[in-house]
C-alpha cells in the first residue's frame, strides 16, 4: 500500500507543477490589473501608472513574472494585489477557511444520503420507495443551483416571519457580534450554515445516489454476490462486505471528479446568502481586474481538486486490493 500510496503522490507533483503554469498564464493574458486606474476621470499621470506596472510586476516579461511568482508561493506569497495595503496570502486563506467548512459539511451530508438512498433504491428496485427516491433525485438534478437556493432562502425568510423570531439565518456566514464565549460562536457559526449547506448537500446527492443506485445492481447481479449469498452468508453481511464495498468505487470517482463542480456551485451559493468566502472574493477580484487574487483562488481550487483526486486513488486501493497490486 506504501509503495502504491508513493507512485500516485508522484504523479499528482506534476500535474500541480502544470496547475500552477496554466493559471498563471490564463490569468496573465486574460485580465490588465492596470484597468481600474486607467478607467478613473480625470486619469492619473503616467509616472503613477508607470510605478504601479512596476509594483504589480507588469515590467518584466512573462515567464520572469512566472517564476517569481511561483518562488514567492514557496514563501507564502501570492503576489501583489490591486489594493496595495491587501495580503492575498491571509485574505485568500481566510476567505477559503469559510469556503471549505461549507463544502466539507455539504459533501459529507451529499454522501451518506446518496449511499443510504442509493443502496436502498437497488435493494428496493421497482418498488415505490425506489421510484420515490427517483422522482425526488430528478427533481433535485433538474434545479438550478441559484434557483434552489434563493427558494431556500425565501422559505427561511418565510419561517422566521411566521415565528416571530429568528431560527434560520438567511445572510452572512456568521453574526457580527456574539455573547456567551467559544461555545456561543460555534453555534451560532453552525446556525448560518444550515441553509446553505442544505442547498449545496441536495444539488449534490441526487446525482450521486443515481451513480450509487446504478453501481449497487452492478454488483448484486454478480457472480461473486450469488455465489456469497449461496454459501450461506447472511444478507447483511453480504451488503456489507462485499456488494457495498465494491459499489463505492464508482461512487468515490464521481465524486473526486465532481469537487470542481462543487466549488463552483459554492460560489452561486454564497453569492445567494452573502457570505464573505472564496466564492465572493473571486467575483470581487473579477470585478477588480485583480490579477494575482483570480490567480490564487485558481490555484487554491486546483491544489484541492488534485489532492483530492489523489485521495480518491488511495481510497481505490482501500475498496479494492487488487487495485494497489495491479
Amino acid at each position: 500500500m506504501l509503495a502504491y500510496a508513493l507512485r500516485r503522490l508522484l504523479i499528482s507533483v506534476p500535474i500541480l507543477i502544470a496547475s500552477t503554469f496554466i493559471v498563471f498564464i490564463g490569468g496573465a493574458l486574460t485580465a490588465n490589473p492596470l484597468n481600474q486606474l486607467q478607467a478613473r476621470n480625470p486619469p492619473p499621470p503616467p509616472r503613477v501608472l508607470e510605478l504601479e506596472r512596476q509594483r504589480l510586476n507588469l515590467d518584466e516579461p512573462l515567464l520572469e513574472r512566472y517564476w517569481n511568482w511561483l518562488i514567492g508561493l514557496f514563501q507564502g506569497d501570492f503576489g501583489p494585489s490591486v489594493h496595495s495595503n491587501l495580503d492575498l496570502g491571509s485574505e485568500v486563506i481566510a476567505r477559503f477557511g469559510v469556503t471549505f467548512r461549507l463544502i466539507f459539511l455539504a459533501m459529507l451530508i451529499a454522501l451518506i444520503l446518496a449511499i443510504i438512498v442509493g443502496v436502498i433504491s437497488a435493494v428496493k428496485q421497482y418498488t415505490k420507495l425506489d421510484y420515490t427516491f427517483t422522482f425526488f433525485g430528478f427533481l433535485f438534478l433538474a434545479m438550478p443551483s441559484f434557483w434552489f437556493a434563493i427558494l431556500l432562502k425565501e422559505a427561511g425568510i418565510s419561517f422566521n416571519n411566521a415565528v416571530g423570531e429568528q431560527v434560520l439565518y438567511t445572510i452572512g456566514d456568521s453574526s457580527v457580534y456574539v455573547a456567551g464565549g467559544a461555545w456561543a460562536e460555534f453555534t451560532d457559526v453552525l446556525g448560518h450554515m444550515v441553509l446553505p449547506t442544505i442547498s449545496l448537500a441536495l444539488l449534490s446527492f441526487a446525482a450521486w445516489s443515481r451513480f450509487q443506485r446504478a453501481s449497487m445492481l452492478e454488483v448484486l447481479n454478480s457472480d461473486y454476490v450469488r455465489l456469497a449469498r449461496a454459501k450461506g452468508l447472511r444478507r447483511g453481511k453480504v451488503m456489507r462486505k462485499h456488494a457495498l464495498r465494491t459499489a463505492l468505487i464508482p461512487l468515490t470517482t464521481v465524486t473526486a471528479l465532481d469537487l470542481g463542480a462543487i466549488i463552483s456551485g459554492a460560489v452561486v451559493t454564497e453569492n445567494v446568502y452573502q457570505w464573505r468566502g472564496a466564492g465572493s472574493f473571486l467575483l470581487e477580484s473579477i470585478r477588480n481586474d485583480d490579477v494575482y487574487a483570480i490567480q490564487a483562488w485558481l490555484l487554491i481550487s486546483a491544489t484541492f481538486i488534485i489532492l483530492f483526486n489523489l485521495v480518491a486513488d488511495l481510497l481505490y486501493g482501500v475498496l479494492d486490493p487488487r487495485i494497489r497490486y495491479a
